[in-house]
């Protein structure tokens, strides 16, 4: 698959790029983005959760009543969960979401993400670009001139730049990430997908191995 690279003003330069058919154009494994997804958005979860359960709840355990004759439930203590602000039976406790995938299956997810995007026509290759002062403004310009205002995009870049991610980090649905960083949720969670030049190389670099 052959692009055209535009610059920041939008317009198609004389530079083509071939997009490797075997990153961009395989065929999808669906399970795959499914295990990577569900792998990311396990790691975002904090697990911190908890509630008190009868053990630890503070109330006297003297008996409230008489065993028999009152015409109600026998519970011996005000820490059972059937009395009000009594314990929770089988509450959450802390735990850790996370869980390991093979290398390989992530590397074949992405993959599949991203020909995914390339069958939408969703990838816009960028000329490498930067920023002389980290300016929303600027970031605005940028995907206006691409016709991207309104969509959820993802920038792609070969390294860190300080001043194009802190231009984007105040716009709601617009994320810049390396190359490095690239992964399955964020490929499809983007409406459009905007790749520096540079970055190709780190990709393919990546996703070969």
């Amino acid at each position: 698959m052959e692009l055209a690279v535009v610059n920041i003003s939008g317009k198609k330069t004389s530079k083509k790029v071939k997009l490797d058919d075997g990153i961009y154009a395989i065929e999808p494994n669906d399970h795959a983005i499914y295990l990577d997804c569900k792998q990311y958005l396990a790691g975002q979860r904090q697990g911190t959760h908890k509630s008190k359960e009868r053990a630890e709840i503070a109330r006297t355990t003297k008996k409230a009543f008489r065993q028999k004759g009152t015409g109600g439930a026998r519970r011996g203590s005000y820490k059972s969960p059937l009395v009000r602000g009594g314990g929770r039976v089988f509450g959450p406790r802390p735990r850790d979401y996370s869980f390991k995938l093979n290398k390989q299956l992530k590397k074949l997810a992405r993959m599949s993400a991203l020909t995914y995007k390339a069958k939408e026509n969703g990838i816009t290759v960028l000329e490498d670009f930067s920023f002389e002062a980290p300016k929303t403004k600027n970031y605005i310009e940028l995907l206006k001139n691409l016709s991207l205002a309104d969509k959820k995009t993802l920038l792609v870049l070969a390294e860190p730049n300080k001043n194009i991610y802190l231009s984007s980090r105040n716009l709601k649905g617009m994320q810049v990430v390396t190359a490095a960083e690239l992964n399955t949720y964020d490929i499809l969670n983007a409406n459009s997908l905007l790749l520096s030049e540079g970055s190709l190389k780190v990709i393919e670099k990546i996703l070969s191995n």
